[in-house]
């Protein structure tokens, strides 16, 4: 069975286009309505006239007061994980390996499938694929800069050693866990572009994929890592949500509130070694966006996805004292696109567009380049905020099939396969009816000449004209004479009929949260660590800054899981 088969049991991005279900459209609606009308003002933050310290920002608020007589169930366990996905079913393994009582609390009514594309250095997968393909070799010291880079230097390095240090063992233990059965099969995905021809930015080989192997539907990559779990002894608590954690008079987390969603009672968990957070950020609270990082909410298109992060863990542990990073941070991609009389923003509805990071043409709404359109996704859609209405339109035409093909991205919109031959996330093939389906309704527009695709798109169109007769003139000389693109990807765009779509961003997480050390506590802004709490993945910081280095395919969710998993081991052993 090839990598787009059916993973059932959540989102997965192999398996989004066989339906939205009710789940996934209201975490839409949610992302949407969460910040009805025109977006959030951002008032200034008052701040303590002597330190000049911030106060707390409006959306964090005060920890909920839950009078003890609404307090009807109290559960014991020894660690309690707060989220069950990407970090939190990774943290519960590893807890009940490591001997825990461990009980796992989850919002959704069952168990989602963690992020794929799983970022590591020195698996076992990758140095198999290295004896081939030597320059996918990975020199740990060097990629850790390239993070710190891009960052700014505003994380912790120690946390991006720990990474480097351990994620390959958790890709090899993973791995060991998903192949038990002969169920699925881990994949390192072999690629880092073209090499030699003027690339502006160097891409890692650092991604990993499970591939289901079996037939059955009700098998996904979630259920697979829940059923050993389950094995193990750990326990699941579905539709419960997460409200404040308790400390104790020392100062250290005791447990968690938590509601049942069918009846609304509340429950009290006690854990006696540990709380593990892994609610997912903030993705879906607007206020906190606005707040945080508010250019993400302009170029933002809401599209169908499964589950609605609100922050919830985040605030939990700043109510025990945490603190939080500095500036906020998000993944974001351009596969979402709207109609042509629409433009991004927080509150637009629109569709997925998974072949928008195609370096292919694209304009401004003024019909005018921009930018050099081979860079990373993040730097595409940061260009575009600052183009009017932070929306642009993407132009390719019918020789796309052979175009992608030399145009060899690296990652998750890869359309080929892998140079190791390890499948990709979406196949070119797939494009063509996705391409209908958009034009049908209303999204794509198709034209034989580009007159009449400026029309269509609302565009000027003397200017897309002459904007487009440049670019292909540059794609004759092999030179880019405005934005010094590659050669290799200076694609000429004279097979109609042409294609065109406005475009923006897919905003898939926050990866910005509570400050961590490198036993995965939270701690305060004097850098003292919270005793008993432990945060993982979209709910922790100190990994990134502004913006994520999509280059590195999988970085997020590969720091995640390897986190979760160290997590899980600490707060087995109580420390």
């Amino acid at each position: 069975m090839n990598k787009n088969a059916s993973n059932v049991a959540g989102f997965s991005r192999r398996n989004f286009l066989k339906g939205a279900g009710v789940t996934a459209l209201a975490a839409a609606a949610s992302t949407t309505l969460a910040g009805c009308g025109n977006g959030y003002v951002n008032n200034a933050e008052i701040k303590n006239e002597t330190t000049q310290a911030p106060a707390s920002p409006s959306w964090l608020g005060e920890a909920p007061e839950i009078d003890e007589s609404l307090i009807t169930e109290t559960l014991e366990t020894e660690v309690v994980v707060v989220g069950c996905r990407t970090g939190g079913i990774p943290a519960i393994i590893s807890a009940a390996e490591n001997g825990a009582q461990v009980l796992g609390i989850e919002q959704m009514s069952e168990i989602a499938d963690p992020r794929e594309d799983l970022g590591a250095v020195n698996s076992r997968y990758q140095q198999e694929t290295e004896e081939e393909f030597p320059e996918f070799a990975i020199d740990k010291m060097e990629i850790m800069e390239d993070i710190v880079r891009y960052a700014n230097g505003f994380v912790d390095y120690n946390l991006i050693k720990l990474w480097a240090d351990e994620s390959g063992a958790m890709i090899d233990w993973i791995a060991d866990i998903v192949e038990r059965n002969g169920e699925f099969r881990m994949w390192h995905e072999g690629s880092i572009g073209t090499t030699g021809q003027g690339a502006r930015d160097k891409a890692w080989a650092t991604g990993h994929s499970p591939e289901k192997l079996t037939e059955d539907e009700n098998v996904s990559f979630g259920t697979c890592l829940r059923d050993y779990a389950i094995e193990l002894g750990a326990e699941f608590r579905y539709d419960t949500m997460l409200v404040k954690c308790e400390q104790n008079d020392e100062g250290r987390v005791t447990g968690v509130i938590c509601q049942d969603g069918n009846d609304l009672h509340y429950i009290r968990v006690n854990a006696s070694k540990g709380v593990i957070l892994a609610t997912g950020g903030y993705v879906a609270n607007t206020e906190m966006v606005e707040a945080r990082q508010a250019w993400n909410n302009r170029l933002k298109i809401n599209v169908p996805v499964g589950g609605a992060c609100t922050g919830d863990g985040i605030k939990a542990a700043m109510w025990c004292g945490a603190a939080i990073d500095p500036l906020g941070c998000a993944v974001t991609f351009n596969r979402a696109c709207c109609k042509p009389d629409e433009v991004a923003g927080s509150d637009l509805i629109g569709k997925w567009f998974w072949f928008g990071e195609q370096p292919f043409l694209k304009v401004n709404l003024n019909g005018e380049r921009f930018c050099n359109e081979s860079g990373p996704y993040d730097y595409m859609l940061h260009s575009a905020y600052m183009q009017p209405h932070h929306t642009y339109v993407d132009i390719w035409d019918s020789d796309y099939v052979d175009q992608v093909k030399h145009l060899n991205e690296v990652g998750c919109c890869r359309l080929y396969p892998f140079d190791n031959g390890a499948p990709s996330n979406m196949p070119i093939s797939k494009m063509a009816s996705d391409f209908e389906e958009l034009i049908e309704a209303g999204y794509i527009q198709q034209a034989d000449t580009m007159e009449e695709l400026a029309e269509k798109l609302n565009l000027p169109v003397e200017a897309t004209v002459a904007t487009w007769e440049r670019y292909n003139s540059f794609a004759d000389a092999g030179k880019d004479e405005d934005y010094n693109k590659e050669p290799y990807r200076l694609t000429k765009l004279n097979h109609p009929p042409y294609y065109g779509v406005r475009t923006g961003a897919w905003f898939l997480a926050t990866i910005d949260g509570v400050r961590i050390n490198t036993d995965m506590h939270a701690i305060t802004d004097e850098g003292k660590q919270i005793d008993g709490l432990f945060m993982v993945g979209n709910d922790s910081g100190g990994f990134f800054s502004v913006s994520y280095p999509n280059l590195m395919t999988g970085l997020a969710a590969g720091r995640t899981m390897t986190f979760g998993r160290r997590a899980g081991m600490l707060a087995a052993q109580g420390k």
